[in-house]
């Protein structure tokens, strides 16, 4: 058969790949199928960690304390300090439309011993190591009222305040701030709102139970009143800038008076505890500069509208404090990070700063039972406390194949604390009678270095 013409071959060859183009240009655009809407419980999840760690303190107290600390507190012992199973079904953060989700999480360790609700586990296990629950709350997201709708929280939930949190993985050091220790909640049971007014712009606001407590007078809570959590947070620079500025408000001070084997804390505070209010008020903000550097810096101030005397009787105060903790985080690498952190706290009247050697201490004093907390001095009188640490985060990269563990982090750091005004808190000396509690004494060094370090495996 002869050879087409060039003239005819070329155009023909032209329109061939011009009409093959256009049906590829044309099956390319034809819309994707469309993916089934995910199910509720595709975005469940169970994890957990492990924490353990160690607090060397070179003076070795008598009295095994390394005071001023509260989850690191027991000196040159090793401590299970947390173990948490955490299930969850977050909200999507995305949604426009009405979502739902819960958290619930199991805390077994030493750590436990400040991280308990009144009127649940606080009794259960004469142990170092306890277990509480951290946290469990039902959540909704609703599209009402703001571009962003409105997050109802219910149940029992941590704390809005301060820069650093109970669970450790969040935190950049193993121990923690005076402002943590004292100077902020720990867990509320109750309802919290959350508003996405734009962007920019969050307003929190709730009622709760007070400060680690449940229901029941005498029980889970340890006065009758209520209390207001809130405050607003903003998210600034494209989020590389966010700012919280929080606020709780209600009776703390135990309404004890007439039980047997207590302290009358009516008596003592000269107050109804019922409704003499705890103010406790943070701001903390989080800049982020670059891909390397960060800066976290949280203000703090507390105060109670109980009237104590002094320790000799002739004088009254209405307990107060405040202080302010400056963090500096280097990122180096995908592994390895530098942080360093500087406080200062002024515990205005000894009320708050102290050290509860035994099990049940913590909640004891919470509850309004007697107890032997160790104070920081003389009621009535001040300590202004400061403390720097410099610490690593190291995340090294594990094998593939590793089963179980999806991360480990080393935390070592150097801390020194000190008390600015000459008082002693530190290196408790073990002399029956000391403070007026029997089995321990008197601080008796201004300032301590302790080495310390922990490790977090994560499932």
């Amino acid at each position: 058969m002869p050879r087409p013409p060039k003239s005819i071959l070329v155009p023909a060859l032209c329109a061939g790949t011009f009409l093959g183009l256009a049906g590829g240009y044309a099956r390319a655009a034809e819309p994707a199928p469309t993916p089934p809407p995910a199910n509720w419980w595709d975005t469940l999840t169970v994890s957990g960690h492990v924490e353990a760690g160690v607090t060397l303190n070179g003076d070795n107290p008598p009295d095994g304390l390394n005071f001023g600390h509260l989850f690191t507190d027991k000196a040159n012992t090793a401590l299970l300090n947390q173990t948490v199973l955490t299930v969850q079904r977050p909200l999507d953060p995305k949604a426009t439309g009405y979502d739902f989700g819960f958290n619930v999480q199991f805390l077994y360790g030493s750590d436990s011993r400040a991280t308990q609700y009144l009127g649940e586990t606080e009794y259960a296990i004469n142990e170092l190591n306890q277990f509480s629950v951290l946290q469990a709350y039902a959540i909704a997201h609703l599209p009402w009222l703001f571009s962003g709708g409105i997050d109802i929280k219910a149940g029992q939930y941590v704390t809005l305040e301060g820069a650093e949190v109970i669970y450790a993985p969040d935190d950049y050091l193993y121990s923690h701030t005076y402002i943590f220790n004292f100077g902020i909640p720990f867990r509320h049971t109750g309802i919290m709102t959350i508003s996405h007014v734009d962007p920019l712009l969050d307003i929190y606001a709730g009622v709760d139970t007070g400060v680690n407590t449940t229901f029941g007078n005498h029980q889970g809570d340890n006065n009758g009143g209520a209390a207001f959590h809130g405050g607003i947070g903003l998210n600034l620079l494209d989020g590389n800038l966010t700012i919280s500025a929080t606020t709780h408000i209600g009776p703390e001070t135990p309404d004890t008076n007439g039980f047997n084997n207590t302290i009358d804390n009516i008596t003592a505070c000269h107050c109804n505890p019922n409704t003499t209010l705890r103010y406790l008020n943070d701001i903390n903000g989080t800049w982020k500069i670059n891909d390397s550097w960060s800066l976290i810096t949280d203000l703090n101030y507390i105060l109670d509208d109980g009237t104590y005397l002094n320790a000799s009787g002739t004088g009254s105060f209405h307990p107060s404090g405040y202080g302010i903790a400056q963090y500096a985080i280097y990122t180096v690498n995908e592994w390895l990070k530098l942080v360093g952190r500087v406080e200062v706290w002024r515990d205005n009247n000894n009320f708050f700063v102290s050290a509860a050697p035994g099990n049940f201490d913590f909640v004891n004093a919470e509850h309004g039972f007697i107890n032997t907390v160790i104070p920081g001095g003389p009621l009535g009188g001040g300590t202004t406390y400061f403390d720097i640490t410099g610490g690593l985060t190291i995340s090294p990269t594990l094998p593939k194949d590793l089963p179980l563990i999806k991360s480990i982090t080393f935390r070592p750091e150097v801390r020194y604390d000190a008390a600015l005004n000459g008082a002693t808190p530190f290196d408790g000396a073990s002399v029956p009678g000391g403070r007026g509690f029997p089995g321990f004494g008197v601080g008796t060094k201004s300032s301590q270095f302790t080495f310390g370090g922990d490790i977090i495996a994560k499932f």
